[in-house]
């Protein structure tokens, strides 16, 4: 009876406080950012950064109370906070928050070895990444309607880890 008791408290426990188990390994030497640190290199809130964790905008990993966010979570929540300052709704955000998350960590490489410029373009339903200026230039020139444009590359050489 006391080791089934002892479980039902681990279960409630873990539900209590949802927290990502930490997916960093001290062995890749990843780059791995504080809180603090994200938030300059954004140029949001403390306060907006946690919001965004809580409403799972974007949930970085933790140790303890601590949000640890790697390299690429950094650029994307930048990104995020860039086209928000445009003008762009963080409903549309979301719509666009799968295809960054999954095509921005592939293209990403690259970009912080500083062999690649990497840009944004969206309209808030559909998103492209482009790194030529004639793609730029020509997604530009065929929109319907008005195309939101984030340098990728320099939320990147915010970051200080180009060519680390």
């Amino acid at each position: 009876m006391h080791n089934l008791n002892e479980g039902l408290v681990k279960q409630v426990s873990a539900k209590m406080f949802k927290t990502k188990p930490s997916r960093l390994d001290p062995a890749t030497a990843e780059a791995v950012f504080g809180s603090n640190d994200v938030a300059r290199i954004a140029g949001i809130t403390l306060r907006q950064l946690q919001w965004w964790d809580e409403k799972k905008v974007v949930s970085p990993n933790q140790d303890g109370h601590k949000r640890l966010y790697v390299a690429h979570e950094v650029v994307e929540i930048a990104v995020i906070a860039e086209l928000r300052r445009k003008g762009l709704p963080l409903q549309k955000i979301r719509r666009i928050l799968r295809f960054l998350d999954r095509e921005m960590s592939k293209r990403l490489a690259g970009v912080f070895k500083g062999e690649a410029e990497l840009h944004l373009l969206t309209d808030g339903k559909t998103a492209h990444f482009e790194g030529d200026h004639d793609s730029i230039i020509n997604l530009l020139k065929r929109a319907k309607q008005p195309m939101f444009l984030v340098c990728v590359s320099d939320l990147v050489q915010r970051m200080d880890i180009t060519n680390a």
